[in-house]
């Protein structure tokens, strides 16, 4: 990536910031483009110490003109931008079709007028398989999603590929499972249910488990996350192709919140019955088959799971008030 000219989408937020403090490193030519929304993930402290090393401009990505600007001279395109949060889109089905599907068919458009010649790599999710017909899911699995957000995701995905197909953009699109790390959100559960553990975990609170806790899921850390966003940036065997995340660690949410526990050194846990709103769209099991991706470009996480838990709980003991 050195000498690149990136842009990043979502770029202040969890994952899009820990790909930038990457591809800076890397010796990339960085934009991040972020709306920082307070519904959504985007904070600035994420880039705390880059602050002159990469550019930021606020752009919400439904803006296609503004978007159209952002991608022209670019060399790759890392699409994170999205809301994430499947209450939310049950509750404003409109907003999540708008930034999930509409905005993002509106990118692609801005890439084949602007800058045919960028490579994207897509964040898509594990939502869009909906409950399992069978553990773990490979890339063939049925479709079918149990929430709008699920479906605008799939639909944003599947622009992608057939950009990707029909007009030679190359793209790929990364099926994320339970990524966490320094810099998720942690206020809420928009974004995923481990940021609202570790705050609580951290301010003396018990950590709340849904249901019975067996539900079994597979996590990977954030660095594993970016590693692969670079590799199918950099192979052009992944263009056109979409590929499962996962984790050769499966646990179950009981065993996770004790984990966490243990590693913290202090905490407790509550079990309460399924919220009505949640329980409709819970998917059950889940964790990935993610051997097309080691297959195809060499990717496998490499933080074990305890590890990865200590760091972010490591670095929300500093900087909690930054993500409160």
């Amino acid at each position: 990536m050195k000498g690149c000219q990136v842009l990043v989408t979502g770029g202040l937020g969890f994952i899009g910031s820990t790909l930038a403090l990457r591809l800076v490193d890397e010796g990339a030519r960085v934009t991040l483009a972020d709306n920082l929304f307070p519904d959504h993930g985007g904070n600035r402290f994420n880039i705390a110490g880059y602050e002159d090393k990469a550019r930021v401009q606020i752009i919400d990505v439904r803006d296609a003109d503004a978007m159209a600007v952002a991608v022209e001279g670019k060399d790759y395109l890392f699409n994170l931008a999205g809301q994430t949060s499947h209450l939310d889109s049950m509750e404003d089905p409109s907003t999540d079709l708008e930034v999930n599907c509409r905005a993002q068919l509106s990118i692609l458009e801005a890439c084949r007028k602007r800058n045919p010649g960028i490579k994207i790599v897509f964040a898509s999710t594990r939502q869009i398989y909906g409950k399992p017909d069978y553990l773990p899911v490979d890339e063939k699995h049925i479709l079918r999603p149990v929430d709008v957000n699920g479906i605008n995701k799939m639909a944003g995905e599947w622009y992608h590929i057939l950009y990707n197909s029909v007009y030679g953009i190359r793209a790929c699109s990364l099926r994320l499972t339970n990524t966490y790390g320094p810099r998720m959100r942690i206020k809420d559960a928009r974004q995923t249910f481990l940021g609202v553990w570790i705050r609580n975990l951290l301010q003396g609170k018990p950590i709340t488990v849904y249901g019975t806790g067996e539900q079994r899921r597979d996590l990977n850390y954030v660095d594993d996350v970016v590693d692969a966003f670079i590799q199918a940036a950099a192979s052009e065997k992944a263009n056109g192709g979409i590929y499962n995340l996962g984790c050769r660690e499966v646990v179950n949410l009981k065993d996770l919140a004790t984990l966490l526990v243990d590693i913290n050194g202090s905490g407790e846990i509550s079990f309460l019955p399924f919220p009505e709103n949640l329980k409709r769209i819970d998917i059950g099991d889940y964790y990935a088959d993610f051997s097309c991706i080691h297959h195809d470009l060499g990717w496998e996480p490499r933080v074990p799971l305890r590890e990865g838990l200590r760091r972010t709980l490591d670095y929300y003991r500093k900087y909690l008030a930054r993500y409160e």
